[in-house]
């Protein structure tokens, strides 16, 4: 969830209200809930169906997020969500044939508050071709400007990563770092930088031991250091892992400290029950 200064919280249901179709709240402090849209109140749940994951918010108390399916083509839509509850589609998905615009979002959009543009992943869609999955592509990372303008930044083709469900991190050279569930050489997952330009670089190949594989998750950075979890390797339930401390040479690259593009994760497996 996301919270505002006065205290209150505002978040998603996946199901449930209107249709059971998921909703938007908000929770004061003092424990009241307010429902903000009820999911599915348009013809053919044309304003999104299902959140997954919750809402971000900007400076004048709009909320913006995704929904995992619904919309105009039933890809999933990105949404804006003013103070007095008038919820518009900033974009539906699968508008484009075999969704090469992105299919399916699974996480929450990110905010460059200079330019106002979101940024985000699809779990489906583009065009890297059916090499993840037979029903649809590998995955987007996709950007939407304030009047809605959605532009896809990078399309996976498996060997890059494949089938993202995280939500990004944008630093301020302005890379965007993410990871996907799937893909890569050991069809693991990765971790992934992609430059201004639309370069892809990928950071981490997970090999499925210690060092984990298929990170639901995004990334989050501390200090030039890459934080982020994943589902299974370690001991079998999951890892925390942090990439190596990056620093950036003088055309703002990212390099760790032996100038290489990132070394190993440093783990953190699960707890044993035995302490």
């Amino acid at each position: 969830m996301v919270r505002d200064g006065a205290g209150n919280l505002y978040g998603t249901t996946y199901a449930g209200a209107h249709n059971f179709s998921g909703t938007v709240f908000k929770l004061t402090s003092a424990g009241t809930e307010t429902v903000l849209h009820n999911f599915c109140s348009e013809t053919a749940c044309g304003d999104g169906y299902a959140p997954v994951a919750s809402v971000i918010r900007d400076g004048s108390g709009n909320l913006y997020g995704t929904t995992s399916i619904g919309g105009a083509y039933n890809g999933g839509v990105a949404f804006k969500l003013a103070l007095d509850g008038t919820e518009t589609v900033l974009h539906s998905f699968c508008s484009l044939p075999n969704c090469a615009d992105g299919g399916f979002p699974q996480d929450s959009m990110i905010l460059d508050r200079s330019t106002r543009n979101l940024y985000g992943t699809t779990e489906f869609g583009g065009s890297g071709g059916l090499k993840c999955d037979a029903r649809s592509s590998c995955g987007v990372v996709f950007e939407i400007s304030p009047n809605g303008a959605e532009t896809v930044l990078h399309n996976f083709d498996n060997a890059d990563g494949g089938n993202p469900l995280g939500s990004l991190f944008k630093d301020r050279a302005g890379n965007l770092y993410g990871t996907t569930f799937f893909g890569g050489k050991n069809n693991n997952g990765v971790v992934f930088r992609l430059s201004p330009d639309g370069t892809e670089t990928v950071l981490h190949f997970f090999g499925g031991g210690s060092d984990g594989k298929t990170p639901r998750g995004g990334v989050i950075s501390d200090n030039g250091r890459l934080y982020g979890t994943t589902l299974g390797g370690g001991d079998g339930g999951g890892i925390v892992f942090r990439l190596n401390r990056l620093r950036r040479d003088r055309d703002g690259r990212a390099k760790n400290r032996n100038s290489r593009e990132l070394g190993p994760p440093t783990l953190h497996r699960r707890e044993s029950p035995r302490g």
